[in-house]
Protein backbone atom coordinates (compact mmCIF):
# COMPACT_ATOMS: atom_id res chain seq x y z
CA UNK A 1 0.00 0.00 0.00
CA UNK A 2 1.58 3.23 -0.89
CA UNK A 3 2.47 5.98 1.61
CA UNK A 4 0.15 8.35 -0.36
CA UNK A 5 -3.06 6.28 -0.15
CA UNK A 6 -1.97 5.38 3.34
CA UNK A 7 -2.17 8.75 3.93
CA UNK A 8 -5.80 9.68 2.45
CA UNK A 9 -7.35 7.22 4.18
CA UNK A 10 -6.10 8.13 7.75
CA UNK A 11 -7.06 12.00 6.33
CA UNK A 12 -10.67 11.08 5.79
CA UNK A 13 -10.56 8.58 9.48
CA UNK A 14 -10.04 12.11 11.04
CA UNK A 15 -12.28 13.92 8.97
CA UNK A 16 -15.13 11.53 9.49
CA UNK A 17 -14.06 11.15 13.08
CA UNK A 18 -14.09 14.94 13.29
CA UNK A 19 -18.15 15.05 11.74
CA UNK A 20 -19.13 12.48 13.95
CA UNK A 21 -17.61 14.13 17.36
CA UNK A 22 -19.12 17.63 16.26
CA UNK A 23 -22.45 16.28 15.60
CA UNK A 24 -22.48 14.91 19.17
CA UNK A 25 -21.35 18.00 20.57
CA UNK A 26 -24.62 19.65 18.72
CA UNK A 27 -26.72 17.25 20.00
CA UNK A 28 -25.05 17.93 23.60
CA UNK A 29 -25.72 22.10 23.03
CA UNK A 30 -28.98 21.66 21.64
CA UNK A 31 -30.07 19.65 24.93
CA UNK A 32 -28.47 22.38 27.09
CA UNK A 33 -30.51 24.61 24.73
CA UNK A 34 -27.98 26.31 23.45
CA UNK A 35 -29.06 26.54 19.27
CA UNK A 36 -26.89 28.87 18.69
CA UNK A 37 -23.70 26.70 19.03
CA UNK A 38 -25.99 23.30 17.91
CA UNK A 39 -26.16 25.08 14.36
CA UNK A 40 -22.32 25.79 14.40
CA UNK A 41 -20.75 22.35 15.66
CA UNK A 42 -22.88 20.79 12.86
CA UNK A 43 -21.84 23.18 10.44
CA UNK A 44 -18.36 22.29 11.45
CA UNK A 45 -19.27 18.28 10.95
CA UNK A 46 -20.91 19.12 7.83
CA UNK A 47 -17.43 20.90 6.73
CA UNK A 48 -15.27 17.60 8.01
CA UNK A 49 -17.90 15.57 6.00
CA UNK A 50 -17.52 17.20 3.08
CA UNK A 51 -13.97 16.97 3.41
CA UNK A 52 -14.26 13.44 3.80
CA UNK A 53 -16.20 12.67 0.59
CA UNK A 54 -13.54 14.64 -1.45
CA UNK A 55 -11.32 12.15 -0.29
CA UNK A 56 -13.24 9.48 -0.78
CA UNK A 57 -14.46 10.37 -4.27
CA UNK A 58 -11.15 10.79 -5.02
CA UNK A 59 -10.34 7.13 -4.38
CA UNK A 60 -13.39 5.76 -5.73
CA UNK A 61 -12.16 7.27 -9.06
CA UNK A 62 -8.82 6.10 -8.52
CA UNK A 63 -10.26 2.72 -8.28
CA UNK A 64 -12.65 2.73 -10.96
CA UNK A 65 -14.76 0.23 -9.59
CA UNK A 66 -11.77 -2.24 -10.46
CA UNK A 67 -10.38 -3.21 -7.13
CA UNK A 68 -6.87 -1.35 -8.24
CA UNK A 69 -6.99 -0.35 -4.65
CA UNK A 70 -6.36 -2.50 -1.89
CA UNK A 71 -9.28 -2.82 0.70
CA UNK A 72 -8.12 -3.78 4.31
CA UNK A 73 -9.49 -3.20 7.39
CA UNK A 74 -8.17 0.32 8.37
CA UNK A 75 -10.12 1.43 4.52
CA UNK A 76 -13.08 -1.15 6.14
CA UNK A 77 -12.92 1.28 9.18
CA UNK A 78 -12.35 4.40 7.62
CA UNK A 79 -15.90 4.07 5.52
CA UNK A 80 -17.30 2.73 8.36
CA UNK A 81 -16.44 5.69 10.56
CA UNK A 82 -17.52 7.95 7.21
CA UNK A 83 -21.17 6.44 7.59
CA UNK A 84 -21.67 6.42 11.37
CA UNK A 85 -21.02 9.92 11.02
CA UNK A 86 -23.34 10.46 8.79
CA UNK A 87 -26.36 8.76 10.64
CA UNK A 88 -25.57 10.38 13.71
CA UNK A 89 -25.75 13.86 11.47
CA UNK A 90 -28.86 12.81 10.34
CA UNK A 91 -30.07 11.86 13.61
CA UNK A 92 -28.81 15.09 15.53
CA UNK A 93 -30.32 17.17 12.84
CA UNK A 94 -33.77 15.82 13.40
CA UNK A 95 -33.39 15.82 17.67
CA UNK A 96 -32.24 19.52 17.67
CA UNK A 97 -35.14 20.15 15.73
CA UNK A 98 -37.54 18.06 18.90
CA UNK A 99 -35.27 19.65 21.68
CA UNK A 100 -36.36 23.55 19.73
CA UNK A 101 -40.30 22.45 20.28
CA UNK A 102 -39.59 21.81 24.08
CA UNK A 103 -39.73 24.67 26.64
CA UNK A 104 -36.21 26.42 27.35
CA UNK A 105 -34.91 24.41 30.04
CA UNK A 106 -34.79 26.85 32.68
CA UNK A 107 -38.87 26.84 32.00
CA UNK A 108 -38.56 23.25 32.39
CA UNK A 109 -40.62 21.33 36.32
CA UNK A 110 -39.02 18.50 37.62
Amino acid sequence: MSTDFEQQIIELLLHAGSARSSALMALQQAKEGNFQQAEALMEESGQATRAAHVIQTTLIGLDEGCGKLPINLITVHAQDHLMNAMVIQDLANNMIDLYRRLPAPECQTV
